[in-house]
């Protein structure tokens, strides 16, 4: 290889390992935890126990397990086996240990009032009423809240107790007691069913849309009118429009927060026309909606004016003079001169705020958390409260990995549409003089 070759390899390192372990990496492990149901309670390493919990029954009395043998589960069972008898000896003596595995043995008992009345029928059991129940105890048999290490040892306890479990349900039930995390596709599944996915689906069409149409034609806006303002005038313009853009996200917030509360700058304004003082920013949905469309709005206009402005000015000033000996106003200048030469502009802007608009929540976030009543919960900020801030405790990694996955495929066909929509082979093909 020459040393040029390596030259420009070496220039591309950095670029390379940003493209790699910053972009690719991360996606591709996103893609890996969207298969498993790893959450908080697996924890993330490979290992992982069997339990069985009041959360577990739960889930087998959903998934339809038999409701009678679920509730035997949770229940304490008191079984005459060897392990009993032998401490029976150790703690009573031979003889009563022996009359119980004569008189007893292999017997099971649904609670402990039923074994001790079984127990107290026998010549050699202890006088003491205490020692009756501890001598009960010795045989109780549970697997509620128990932890077992290995899947060996479980299945050991659960046939212990006589439940009668076929293969289907045997798997079933270690299925679900197990902690640890395994791979599987439900949490797509589980994505299609959700009546609060579909909600976080609508409310970001909603959020893009409104949001978009905004900033795009508002940036516009402010690109074309300063465009026609003195030099000094529209650079000053510029720079104010320019600072949501530039301001710490919390801070910018804060600013609206101060204004839309029921005691900020609003309310205290309208009161003197008689409008009582209420939260703006969370009163109901639409105030809601309004001040997030709002607050992204203004930031994505910003970066829209700059750049529609610089394109602009790149327009041949020679062509808006001829326009003007022609007799064209200033409308017809926008119509047929500035905005066909915005095409490339606009479609960079339009993607790139897309893309934007549908991963980041942070305004919503500072602003409104997704309320009032999770009312502007767009689906990147319910993949962030799913995976990593979720209201019930659990943190279902798997589950928000998969909706980040979903963002990933929206967001390269809301692309490739992009592309299609605005013709970009057209767009950098060669002009036709050098064709």
């Amino acid at each position: 290889m020459k040393r040029a070759h390596l030259l420009g390899l070496g220039f591309m390192a950095p670029a390379l390992f940003i493209i790699v372990f910053l972009f690719l990496a991360p996606v591709v492990l996103t893609m890996m935890f969207s298969f498993t149901n790893m959450s908080s309670g697996t924890g993330i390493s490979s290992g992982g126990a069997y339990e069985v919990t009041e959360r577990t029954i739960r889930l087998l009395k959903d998934q339809g397990f038999p409701e009678t043998t679920a509730d035997r589960l949770a229940q304490d069972t008191y079984k005459i086996d060897a392990a009993g008898l032998a401490a029976v000896q150790a703690d009573f003596g031979k003889a009563f240990a022996q009359e119980i595995e004569a008189e007893l043995s292999g017997k099971s008992f649904a609670g402990r009032r039923d074994l001790e009345r079984e127990l107290k029928r026998l010549k050699e059991r202890p006088r003491s009423t205490r020692d009756l129940k501890k001598t009960a105890d010795l045989f109780k048999r549970s697997i509620l809240n128990t932890r077992f290490e290995t899947e060996q040892a479980f299945l050991t306890s659960v046939n212990e107790l006589d439940l009668g479990l076929g293969e289907t349900e045997t798997a079933e039930l270690t299925r679900t007691a197990y902690t640890g995390w395994v791979w599987t596709t439900e949490n797509y599944s589980l994505i299609a069913s959700l009546p609060s996915t579909l909600r976080a689906a609508g409310n970001t069409l909603i959020y893009v849309s409104f949001t978009l149409a905004f900033s795009i034609g508002f940036g516009l806006f402010l690109a074309v009118t300063t465009f026609y303002l003195p030099s000094g005038v529209a650079t000053t313009f510029r720079t104010i429009w320019f600072l949501p853009r530039i301001l710490p996200p919390v801070i910018y917030v804060m600013m609206w927060k101060w204004m839309a509360w029921d005691t900020g700058f609003l309310s205290s304004f309208l009161a003197h026309f008689g409008v009582p003082p209420r939260n703006w920013m969370l009163h109901s949905d639409i105030n809601a909606w309004v001040v997030v469309v709002l607050i992204n709005g203004f930031v994505g206009a910003s970066l829209g004016m700059i750049l529609f402005s610089s394109a602009i000015k790149a327009i041949p000033e020679t062509m808006l003079h001829a326009s003007e000996v022609d007799g064209a106003n200033r409308l017809q200048q926008i119509r047929y001169i500035i905005m066909p030469q915005l095409r490339w502009p606009i479609l960079f802007t339009t993607a790139y705020q897309t893309l934007s608009l549908l991963t980041s929540f942070d305004y919503i976030y500072l602003s409104t958390d997704g309320g009032p009543g999770k009312a502007t919960e767009v689906w990147a900020l319910y993949t962030f409260h799913t995976a990593l801030n979720n209201y019930g405790g659990v943190l279902q990694y798997g589950l928000g990995a998969a909706l980040a996955m979903v963002l990933v495929v929206i967001g390269i066909a809301a692309a490739l549409i992009y592309l299609r929509l605005f013709n970009f082979n057209d767009l950098v093909a060669k002009p036709r003089i050098e064709q």
